[in-house]
């Protein structure tokens, strides 16, 4: 147990040990003179960057607590007007106490206080700090010459900084502000870690990066490489190896996620997106990057619900270019055709909205996709194989084959941008398919039945379905077997006005027709398609039509003649011509009335009498007496 006296000597002894330090250390300031520091931190920094600093302000160096040279206003690697390298609002320089008290200076670490680092990346890959990089992998390999170990230090914190990158070769200028971050290198260890945040386009993104051998990650051979990145709306990290000789080289794992994708490209400076979908992402493959191209293999990524695999690559140069190959088990495509819309909203009319294809400029792509069933918004279709194609604004998308509706289906559709909006083409084949089905689901059409196929040629211009519709070209060809217009009973009407041709047609908008053959032969010109042959051949009815319907008005102007049939009594057939108006939705289809007159035992023989000039003479003097109509009209003779 300590005495009065005992605590008393060792409290004294304690003091006298702080004073000794705090001498020490108030000694060494006038032992080490300021303009000695300033020459020693100069010269380690021209040794580690490879440019010559320039120490404009003022410098002040503290001992207590613990030495510090603080430089003001510090530039390196100025070039006559332009932009320097490196500016610093102050550059804090911690000098180890121990080789300080024996005369010699050795920094710490060193603290960059609003510092702004330009970084010009050079068409050979080279940046102007490549000498820096250089000076550290002689510094930092093991074998290095005592005069080559030029780093006494081992970390650099930067506080509130700036860096700018470009790259004027690929038209690049990216700017990261309020950077927080600690780079270290431990001398007991061959590892590089960075650490910290920063702000870039308005968001914060936390990142770390790890080197495992950072003296081998210098020298451009094969390191351990790890890095995370949290910014805004989408995290990424990787985990592999890299080396930059004779070119640079990243291999490993890289996994992506966003909660959507639209929002991640937005913030990374893609604008020209198309409509519709981009939401939710999440990516994991194996990642090689060599030089300009990324290539992922092992892909496995989801998009909107999509789970896909395969592989990808992704190449940079004057024009950015997508190619790939993957396959998904079912493929919706809802999210990106939801946007899209033939008919306007709560009208019957063709859409007016403009087209947007902006996005059509931004990159070039070749990829191909198998599903086992796709679905669209109205429509589901069977095993898919298709091949999507965009180069400079135009995309082509070729169906080799869609096992859909109990047939096949082929062809390819093609859009690119224009200066009247979009030029679209496309020739598809429907065989051996289920047309009601097939029609109601693509085209929403619903008065077809049976087994056919169908082929169209068409192409157009224009800046909205509108104007499409008006400006539309091509052919038309439908053949099917076995089944029936649906909505329209042909027989039951014959029939009807055969038994009596003047009670009225009625409401025969409902019903079946049954047919053996049916077979439409259009051709379209500048929207106006032209019937060039329709005829349906049924077991108790046959019919032809001719005449046009107009596709921007969505309009039929349509005459024709059926022909009702008997097998067992050829008195029983019945011709009949009609006429078809109106609007696709409901037309308006008239029965000749001469042919029922003709044929009303009443008022035949009146027709027939009308034909002579006399008797009609005579019946139009009865009617304008009994009307009252005409009088004092009459010419007198």
């Amino acid at each position: 147990m300590f005495t009065a006296n005992g605590v008393k000597r060792f409290a004294i002894l304690i003091a006298v040990v702080i004073a000794a330090g705090i001498g020490t250390i108030a000694a060494a300031t006038f032992v080490v003179p300021v303009d000695t520091v300033r020459e020693a931190v100069t010269s380690e920094i021209r040794a580690l960057t490879g440019l010559d600093p320039m120490l404009r302000g003022p410098v002040s160096l503290r001992m207590f607590p613990a030495g510090t040279v603080t430089f003001s206003d510090v530039v390196l690697g100025e070039r006559g007007a332009g932009e320097p390298a490196f500016a610093a609002e102050e550059l804090t320089a911690n000098l180890r106490l121990t080789p300080l008290l024996a005369g010699r200076i050795e920094i710490a670490d060193i603290t960059l206080t609003k510092p702004r680092i330009a970084v010009t990346v050079e068409p050979d890959g080279r940046t102007n700090w490549s000498p820096l990089v250089d000076t550290l992998a002689r510094a930092l390999k093991p074998n290095a010459r005592r005069d080559e170990r030029v780093l006494s230090f081992s970390e650099i914190r930067i506080n509130d900084g700036t860096v700018a990158i470009s790259n004027p070769t690929r038209n690049i200028n990216e700017t990261m502000e309020g950077v927080e971050l600690s780079l270290a290198w431990p001398s007991i260890a061959k590892s590089f870690a960075a650490t910290g945040h920063f702000v870039w386009h308005d968001e914060l993104v936390d990142a770390s990066v790890a080197i495992v051998d950072f003296p081998a990650a210098l020298a451009g051979d094969n390191s351990g490489l790890k890095f995370r990145v949290n910014g805004g709306p989408l995290k990424t990290a990787f985990d592999g190896v890299m080396s930059y000789e004779p070119s640079l080289k990243i291999d490993g794992t890289l996994a992506a996620d966003a909660a959507s994708l639209r929002d991640a490209l937005h913030w990374t400076g893609d604008k020209s997106l198309p409509e519709g979908g981009l939401g939710r992402f999440a990516l994991k493959a194996h990642a090689a990057v060599n030089t300009g191209t990324i290539a992922l293999s092992n892909l496995n990524v989801e998009l909107d619900g999509n789970v896909a695999e395969g592989v990808l690559s992704y190449t940079t140069g004057s024009r950015h270019m997508l190619q790939g190959t993957l396959a998904v088990e079912k493929l919706d495509l809802k999210p990106y055709v939801s946007t899209f819309r033939l008919i306007a909203d709560n009208t019957k009319d063709w859409d007016s909205r403009s087209f947007a294809l902006d996005w059509f400029n931004g990159m070039d792509a070749d990829l191909r996709l198998s599903a086992a069933g796709v679905q669209f918004t109205h429509a589901d279709l069977g095993r898919t194989a298709i091949a999507a194609n965009m180069r400079s604004g135009r995309l082509d998308i070729r169906v080799g084959e869609s096992q859909s509706f109990g047939g096949a289906i082929t062809g390819s559709i093609a859009v690119a941008k224009s200066e009247t909006g979009a030029e679209i083409k496309s020739q598809m084949q429907f065989t051996d398919v289920n047309l009601e089905k097939c029609l109601a689901e693509l085209f929403g059409l619903h008065r077809l039945e049976g087994t056919g196929s169908l082929a169209f040629a068409v192409d157009s211009v224009g800046a909205n379905v509108q104007e499409l519709a008006r400006n539309l070209n091509g052919t038309v060809q439908v053949t099917a077997k076995k089944g029936a217009l649906t909505g329209l009973s042909i027989e039951q009407l014959m029939r009807r006005l055969q038994r009596s041709p003047l009670s009225g047609t009625g409401d025969f908008r409902s019903g079946r027709t049954p047919f053996d053959t049916l077979n439409v032969d259009l051709r379209i010109a500048q929207g106006l398609a032209t019937v060039e042959d329709v005829h349906l051949d049924g077991p108790s009815v046959r019919f032809a039509v001719t005449g046009t319907t107009s596709v921007p008005d969505r309009e039929l102007d349509l005459a024709g003649t059926a022909d009702l049939i008997s097998a067992t009594d050829p008195n029983a057939s019945f011709e009949l011509p009609f006429v078809v108006h109106g609007p696709w939705d409901f037309p308006l289809i008239m029965p000749d009335p001469q042919t029922l007159i003709r044929r009303s035992g009443a008022t035949g023989p009146l027709l027939d009498a009308l034909q002579d000039r006399k008797n009609a003479d005579a019946v139009r003097s009865i009617m304008e007496r009994l009307t009252g109509s005409g009088i004092g009209d009459r010419k007198p003779r």
